[in-house]
């Protein structure tokens, strides 16, 4: 047997003889109020043999009720109490029938009717009928036709008071037990909700990143043991919920209170992936991207909310030794190509030349300006600042663009067997950089070839109006995932089929695409199903 359960059956135990004790005493109080009133009123009739041995038995009656432990012995041996108590009313009742003590009946019959179902309240009427009677014959009074109502409407009263006490008292149980079952079920529901915040409370320590929960008025619910880890590194209380100093994401300014991440997220503001510094320059640095959720009550207004923060510092670092990396190759390919594209010029300034000789050192000479753009645009794109690429705006003619793109194109399509299907013929013009249009249209068509299936199609079309313009490139390639086409524009993001394949890339060409495109005042755009194919519109305005 549990502990628990031995602790319940004797607080059972405890209740009953508490109860048999209470029931006693009550009668036993009752009863020394009309002794003392005779006293007071009648004094002869104390000394009465039956008035006094009645009384006397209901006091020894109560002190047995004290002293005897009643759950340790049957239960129909607590009956006998209330029935001697029967007895004892009846034989004080005959010592002094002044007193009017018949009517303390009443307790025992309430007692025996609410302890003892039908039977408690049969017997308790019966005996008290039948003694009642009884004694009245004893004393030789003569039964008139006047007397019997007044030996019917004290055993009729009885009845009634046990017919009231067993219904009320089957009523009770039935709502006592509703109630035992009631808190039952809130037990049961109490241990599971009890398990579940233990359960959660695990999760939530095993998990890597930090958890701060809240109610509507900031204070903290919830703080998982990676949250105090992060404070614990900079010798903070575990209890702390955010660093006294807090820097943005440029890693030396210093973050306002009013966008610090903890007062944002109280406000009720829902934001993603906030990047701050914990610790000062120079010194140990921890790098949170911070996340928050607000909560709701069922009456839609605010009660509280979630934030989580994640430590990104070996990724910031692993991005910016990348970019620095990238930088520091584009910068050392930088000279020697300025170099070649100097000595370009100076060959191609000798009038000796033959014509062929300089056909082809013009072609390197525009092949090493397009490459030496093509490395300034790393650096633009590797550059922590917010630098721009220079635009140099003239009319051009798109088609003609296109025409050039697609020449260029021609071999690497034919060695995959991948037919380019041109519809624009007619001049489009527009305002624009056309060498960054060449740069937009080279990108689109090589990702369309190297991404395509052998054997594919490749489509470029153009939609002309009189504002702007869209040009549409189309494959019949491996395609893109939704999650692949929302990332497609992120500098260096590669698909997943992509990396795993023998295809090189950089994922910077379209980046780069884009923010030429969006320079132009137009927006790229990109439509794609796996295993069907890939679009990408360019919508270009006519004039800036």
């Amino acid at each position: 047997m549990s502990p628990g359960s031995d602790a319940r059956d004797a607080d059972r135990r405890s209740r009953l003889d508490r109860a048999v004790f209470q029931s006693q005493l009550l009668l036993a109080a009752a009863l020394l109020l009309l002794v003392c009133s005779a006293f007071v009123f009648q004094p002869d009739s104390v000394f009465d043999l039956k008035f006094f041995g009645g009384v006397a038995l209901v006091f020894a009656l109560t002190g047995a009720a004290a002293l005897i432990p009643w759950s340790t012995i049957p239960t129909q041996w607590i009956a006998l109490l209330p029935i001697i108590d029967i007895v004892a009313i009846v034989a004080v009742r005959q010592g002094n029938t002044a007193l009017g003590a018949g009517l303390l009946l009443v307790f025992p019959v309430i007692w025996l009717s609410s302890y003892f179902g039908l039977t408690g309240a049969v017997v308790s009427v019966v005996v008290s009928s039948v003694l009642l009677w009884a004694s009245t014959l004893v004393t030789g009074d003569p039964l008139t036709l006047n007397s019997i109502p007044g030996l019917l409407v004290l055993p009729v009263t009885l009845a009634f008071i046990a017919t009231t006490t067993l219904f009320t008292s089957r009523r009770t149980a039935a709502q006592r037990g509703l109630l035992r079952q009631q808190a039952d079920l809130l037990e049961v529901a109490l241990r599971r909700a009890r398990r579940q915040e233990q359960t959660l409370d695990e999760v939530l320590n095993a998990v890597t990143f930090g958890v701060v929960a809240f109610d509507q008025t900031g204070r903290t619910t919830i703080l998982n043991r990676a949250h105090r880890g992060y404070q614990a590194q900079f010798g903070l209380p575990e209890t702390t919920v955010e660093h006294p100093v807090l820097y943005a994401a440029d890693r030396t300014s210093t973050l306002p209170d009013e966008e610090r991440p903890m007062r944002r997220a109280v406000a009720g503001e829902r934001f993603d992936d906030l990047v701050v510094w914990m610790g000062d320059p120079g010194e140990h640095r921890l790098a949170l991207s911070v996340s928050s959720r607000p909560l709701t009550g069922p009456d839609g207004q605010l009660d509280g909310g979630v934030m989580v923060s994640r430590d990104v510092t070996s990724e910031i670092n692993a991005i910016q030794a990348r970019d620095d990396l990238v930088a520091s190759v584009s910068h050392e390919l930088r000279t020697p190509l300025t170099s070649i594209l100097g000595y370009l010029e100076l060959a191609l300034d000798d009038e000796s030349l033959s014509t062929s000789t300089r056909s082809m050192l013009e072609v390197a000479s525009a092949n090493s300006d397009r490459l030496l753009a093509l490395v300034a645009d790393l650096l633009t794109a590797a550059s922590e600042k917010d630098q721009q690429i220079v635009m140099s705006f003239n009319q051009c003619d798109l088609s003609e663009i296109v025409a050039q793109s697609i020449q260029a194109q021609r071999l690497a399509a034919g060695d995959r067997g991948i037919a380019i299907d041109n519809s624009v013929t007619q001049p489009v013009l527009l305002d624009a950089d056309g060498f960054r249009l060449r740069q937009v249209v080279d990108n689109l068509l090589s990702n369309a070839i190297k991404y395509n299936t052998e054997n594919g199609t490749v489509s470029v079309s153009v939609r002309a109006s009189d504002a702007q313009i869209e040009l549409v490139v189309s494959d019949t390639g491996i395609g893109l995932s939704e999650l692949e086409q929302t990332k497609l524009f992120e500098r260096y993001f590669r698909a997943e089929g992509v990396r795993q394949s023998t295809i090189h890339g950089s994922g910077l060409g379209l980046t780069i695409s884009r923010d030429i495109i969006r320079r132009h005042g137009g927006d790229l755009v990109v439509s794609s199903a796996l295993g069907v194919g890939t679009t990408f519109t360019a919508t270009i305005p006519r004039s800036r």
